[in-house]
């Protein structure tokens, strides 16, 4: 295996270091490249693993703020054995979960030899060597317990409330005067042969000394308490959100397609559709959400692509979705479809936005709820269906498209018209949005010099730099 670390410096004032080693899926590479900024903005370095293939597509699809805000990274591009990159299959029978993914995710849990081979060097150079590492990447980091100056860190993906959904299956601790409300069961969730995978990476995780998520006590304060309870008195460190706050607007000639078209629109009067990089949906759905916004009469931005393959970069050119005869000229000036990469920071952060139809995994909830946009809740596989719960129930900032229970139904466009009409012109979708601008607000806040989410992170940085 050989790596190339771009940029490299001398080390040996450092006192500390950091590494990430995320997941190689899209959603995971992002907020640990969005972390991995936010500690750097603290004079730190820190140094990003991956296999070569995951590393470019962390980099090329950064968003939300300029592209030369990473180049002080030190990336590590380790080359890995070939893995198989098979094409998404949209009916894949025992669950919606992207199976194609699993053998990239394999092929990265044999970094753990040249991730060592870092953490050796950079021990010798460093007075402390901090690992963050994905949970479902705790195989990869296991050898950071035999390194003297060597702190390990487990990263949680997804929300508090989803975390301690997990963490109260697994301990079931008793809680009292906490109300949980019902959450959906982990059935069909997540295929078997992954949670065989997901098994094998927790039985590292007892090594860690602490755990980080991408959320805020500003939002989830007691869900955050109820993971140090059962944490065992490790620390828990709450440094979300990761995403920024605030979108660098572009001048005209640099805008993307989306942002010229939301800027002839109304405020508040978009629905932003878009169900992440790991859905895939067959034919037959995609008519029916066709159908569904056109007979809304709202306004929308509608992303559809192809889930992400393990390698994105493999060349070989995925099934164009095709849409009903005359769709696009018959919405034309309502809507506007994009099959591509879209700027979904910059769309949540318009205010023509108004509202998101959304897959509901953590980046798009937190995102949503950094710009105050309340979504209509869909959710597919993994950590979503929970992250709908918290969204609709707990946070009460989005409406649910369908019950969890009928996942395995065709959802009609009648049922989509009706959710994206409540969202986008009823009363029910201003209070929504009233809400969605609140949360938005005492995050905005907790960022400030004595807001919770400062203080969490100054604490953090002092923590890993005593």
């Amino acid at each position: 295996m050989t790596s190339n670390s771009h940029n490299s410096n001398n080390l040996h004032q450092t006192q500390v270091v950091v590494v990430m080693i995320p997941l190689p899926a899209q959603g995971h590479l992002n907020q640990l490249l969005h972390l991995a900024r936010l500690i750097l903005q603290q004079n730190i370095p820190v140094h990003y693993v991956g296999t070569t293939t995951h590393i470019r597509q962390a980099t090329v699809r950064v968003q939300g703020w300029d592209q030369n805000s990473i180049s002080n990274i030190h990336f590590h591009d380790f080359e890995v054995a070939p893995f198989v990159s098979p094409t998404p299959n949209p009916n894949n029978a025992e669950t919606k979960f992207p199976s194609h993914l699993v053998p990239s995710f394999e092929a990265s849990s044999h970094l753990r030899e040249p991730v060592e081979t870092l953490l050796q060097s950079l021990s010798c150079e460093a007075k402390r060597v901090i690992v963050i590492h994905d949970s479902l990447m705790a195989s990869v980091a296991q050898d950071a317990k035999n390194i003297e100056n060597v702190e390990n860190y487990s990263f949680h993906s997804t929300c508090a409330f989803t975390s301690i959904c997990f963490w109260l299956e697994l301990a079931k601790p008793i809680i009292q005067g906490l109300h949980f409300p019902d959450v959906p069961s982990l059935e069909g969730c997540f295929p078997t042969q992954f949670l065989g995978f997901i098994a094998s990476q927790t039985a590292f995780l007892q090594f860690n000394d602490g755990s980080i998520l991408n959320t805020s006590r500003a939002i989830e304060g007691k869900y955050v308490e109820l993971i140090e309870h059962v944490s065992r008195g490790k620390k828990v460190w709450a440094l979300g959100p990761f995403n920024p706050l605030l979108i660098e607007k572009k001048n005209s000639n640099g805008k993307h397609i989306t942002i010229e078209w939301l800027d002839k629109q109304e405020q508040n009067s978009v629905i932003y559709v878009s169900f992440g990089t790991t859905t895939t949906f067959t034919q037959e759905q995609i008519g029916q959400i066709a159908t569904g916004l056109e007979q809304s009469k709202q306004k929308f931005i509608w992303v559809l692509r192809n889930a992400d393959k393990g390698d994105i970069f493999d060349g070989k050119e995925v099934k164009r979705h095709e849409l009903p005869n005359g769709f696009e000229e018959r919405v034309e000036g309502m809507g506007l479809v994009v099959r591509d990469w879209a700027p979904q920071l910059e769309i949540l952060s318009h205010p023509s936005t108004g509202g998101f139809m959304s897959h509901c995994g953590w980046n798009s909830c937190i995102e949503s709820i950094t710009m105050g946009v309340p979504i209509a809740a869909w959710p597919m596989h993994s950590d979503q269906p929970r992250n709908s719960v918290f969204m609709t129930e707990v946070l009460k900032v989005g409406l649910a498209v369908r019950d969890w229970a009928q996942r395995d139904e065709l959802v009609t466009a009648s049922v989509i018209q009706s959710a994206v009409n409540r969202l986008i012109e009823t009363e029910e979708g201003d209070d929504m949005r009233e809400r969605a601008t609140k949360l938005k607000n005492s995050i905005h806040r907790s960022m400030d010099d004595d807001g919770v989410s400062r203080m969490e992170m100054d604490s953090f940085i002092a923590h890993i730099s005593r």
